[in-house]
């Protein structure tokens, strides 16, 4: 490939020394966490992408701050926000229980098969950002850029719709409703800029207190859930699957009949898909993880877990305990009542007679709405820096402080989330639904590009004669794994605005329309015009880049310890994180 179409220089300059070269006159590393302080490995790291060490030394490189324990709970709860706690609610009323299970497990299979791609490519060159470089170097300079773009505009509007939906959380105690909500959204943006700014390990920290609640709260919920449904509730009455019953398992939509439940099947599908979305964060964090060969997979393995517990156990859970056609939960919705007013959850603790359980789950999702918004600030962030990498943004943005944080691109990404404030006169709900849509479709491109990159990647193995079995991380069943998850995101891409068309009972919404379809001319306006700009050409399989950067990475892999376990309590911790 032409390594202008993205800005790398030639092969000759990547050439590092050997592992042996990093220890002449280093110390020994004790401790997992130390080798961050290496300045000398993270400048090797820089200088092996920028061709040279005065331009690493200039501009700085990020630092290998996250530990195992912040990368396996960002993979199990990093990115899980208010689309399983609020959003989840409007696909329950509009489908039933049985469609919203189903929903949630088929786009849940969809991702992981995604995600399995991903984590093969993200371990074989864990680099921060990591998507727009591995599209660019295994399939076009022009998909590096639609995809790098498309990925950061996708993580700035979910920015600000985690903040928008925070705003709308905290107003469901009474002594908010009174304060005006720019506030709120002030509070909240304060804050996570404060997490992201000043070191990666205080984003790692933050989000490892963020997703530990989340996954406490869920466990509890679905715990809670069982003991209600076999009747140890407050009232004690043995629910099972009644409302599976009555009212019904799929509710028709849109259309009677089988075709309307098999439409409401289908909006379920389009509601998980933005419910999943940032789960490819753990790849993005790979550029600043500590023993990424390591915690990489690792993390891409707890992909399903969190998908079968929280997404898919978490959905049959609201369906045995209310029915989908639940007064209070469609008038909430109706009405556009603030925060767990509108949760399934909340409605489900109030009908099993718990009073003080609604406000502890408020709080839970006002914690995960931050949690969002600051994992999104961060991957924002790092998109733009991968696409400054990629000679595809500014250089100016490559620029990190000596704590390796790319400062800029953090600020620029934060600037977005003024939009925000659009919410003080329109609504926060309506804000938040009409971000909610804008950024599904954003979330299915970037799942596409995964796949098609790994394809992409899979075909060079071959090519170039290296033997998939010597692969640290090796996802099964490829490349047939990742045709499966680019037909899928491709459908629900090119179907997720059917209910805007005109039907007997409705007219022609070309809001919806706009909001549902409008990602689908960006991306391909972004790919278009830096393909016609620089003139790039689809990589051949022999010439793809799957070298660039590796020999550093491999050099620094020498110096990360072995963790071993001293005691029992070690063992269960090691296995955890």
């Amino acid at each position: 490939m032409d390594k202008e179409s993205y800005n790398l220089a030639p092969k000759e300059a990547y050439d590092v020394p050997p592992p042996e070269a990093y220890s002449n006159g280093s110390p020994t590393y004790e401790k997992p966490g130390k080798i961050v302080d290496d300045r000398g490995v993270r400048i090797n790291e820089a200088a092996a992408l920028y061709g040279d060490i005065e331009t690493a030394e200039d501009y700085g490189y990020v630092s290998r701050g996250l530990k195992s324990r912040h990368i396996q709970f960002i993979a199990l709860g990093g990115t899980i926000g208010t689309g399983l706690f609020l959003g989840i609610g409007r696909a329950f009323t509009n489908a039933g229980p049985l469609s919203l299970l189903l929903g949630y497990t088929f786009t849940g299979v969809a991702v992981f098969a995604m995600m399995q791609s991903l984590g093969e490519m993200a371990t074989w060159l864990p680099l921060p950002g990591a998507i727009p470089q591995f599209c660019a170097r295994y399939v076009d300079g022009a998909m590096g850029f639609a995809v790098g773009w498309n990925n950061w505009y996708n993580s700035a509007i979910t920015l600000c719709a985690e903040i928008s939906a925070a705003s709308v959380v905290i107003q469901f105690w009474n002594g908010a409703v009174d304060i005006n909500v720019a506030a709120w959204i002030s509070l909240i943006i304060v804050i996570v800029v404060c997490l992201n700014i000043f070191a990666v390990a205080i984003y790692g920290e933050a989000e490892f207190c963020f997703a530990s609640i989340k996954i406490i709260t869920i466990v509890g919920l679905i715990i809670f859930a069982f003991i209600i449904d076999l009747g140890g509730g407050p009232t004690r009455d043995r629910l099972g699957f009644r409302y599976w019953n009555d009212p019904g398992a799929m509710k028709a939509y849109i259309a009677d009949g089988s075709t309307g439940r098999f439409l409401g099947l289908w909006s379920t599908l389009v509601n998980a898909a933005f419910s999943y979305g940032g789960v490819e964060m753990v790849a993005v964090a790979a550029g600043e993880a500590e023993n990424p060969r390591y915690n990489i997979p690792k993390a891409v393995r707890r992909v399903f877990w969190r998908i079968l517990f929280f997404y898919v156990l978490g959905s049959l859970a609201i369906g045995v305990l209310i029915p989908y056609n639940e007064p209070r939960l469609l008038n909430a919705q109706k009405n556009e009542a603030p925060g767990g007013a509108a949760s399934p959850w909340v409605i489900a603790v109030y009908r099993a007679g718990v009073p003080v359980l609604p406000s502890i789950i408020n709080a839970v999702i006002l914690t995960s709405a931050t949690s969002s918004a600051n994992a999104f600030l961060y991957t924002g962030a790092r998109y733009l820096y991968a696409l400054a990498q990629n000679g595809q943004a500014p250089r100016f943005l490559l620029r990190c402080s000596k704590r390796g944080i790319p400062y800029y691109c953090i600020m620029i990404t934060a600037l977005i989330s003024l939009l925000t404030y659009m919410s003080c006169s329109s609504g926060s709900s309506t804000v938040f639904t009409w971000f909610q849509n804008l950024v599904t479709i954003a979330n299915l491109f970037t799942w596409m590009s995964v796949s098609i990159a790994y394809i992409r990647f899979h075909a060079a193995l071959k090519a170039q004669g290296i033997d998939r079995n010597t692969l640290i991380f090796r996802s099964p069943f490829q490349p047939y794994t990742a045709y499966f998850s680019l037909v899928f995101f491709a459908l629900i891409t090119l179907f997720n605005g059917f209910y805007v068309f005109p039907s007997p009972t409705k007219s022609f919404d070309v809001n919806s329309f706009i909001t549902s379809y409008v990602g689908v001319p960006i991306y391909f306006a972004l790919y278009l015009f830096w393909k016609v700009l620089k003139r790039t050409k689809f990589v051949k399989s022999s010439e793809a880049d799957i070298h660039t950067g590796k020999a550093a990475l491999d050099a620094a892999d020498a110096h990360w310890p072995e963790r071993k376990a001293r005691n029992m309590i070690e063992k269960i911790w090691f296995f955890i994180a």
